[in-house]
């Protein structure tokens, strides 16, 4: 299986991605340890692409129940320190 091209890591290197992906990748190069997502159009993408790399990249990604929930636990993370990202939607 060859490796994603979000945590392609070469210098100089280009890489096509969704805007999606290139959340992701921000997300990663930002240092992000926790990740957490409510799936919703059209902000699902970051969230799956999170969930494929995060263990290659020593993050721990999770699907909430609710937006809330997403919240809750990126904000109990960045408590202990951990630099986090919540994704989810947003209407208007």
């Amino acid at each position: 299986m060859s490796q994603h091209p979000v945590v392609a890591d070469s210098p100089g290197k280009k890489v096509l991605l969704m805007g999606n992906e290139a959340i992701a990748r921000g997300a990663i190069e930002a240092g992000v340890t926790l990740a957490t997502a409510y799936p919703g159009t059209p902000s699902s993408e970051i969230g799956n692409t999170l969930s494929r790399v995060a263990g290659s990249v020593n993050m721990y990604f999770e699907w909430s129940a609710n937006e809330k929930v997403a919240f809750e636990v990126a904000y109990g993370a960045s408590m202990c320190d951990q630099r986090s990202l919540v994704s989810m939607k947003h209407v208007g």
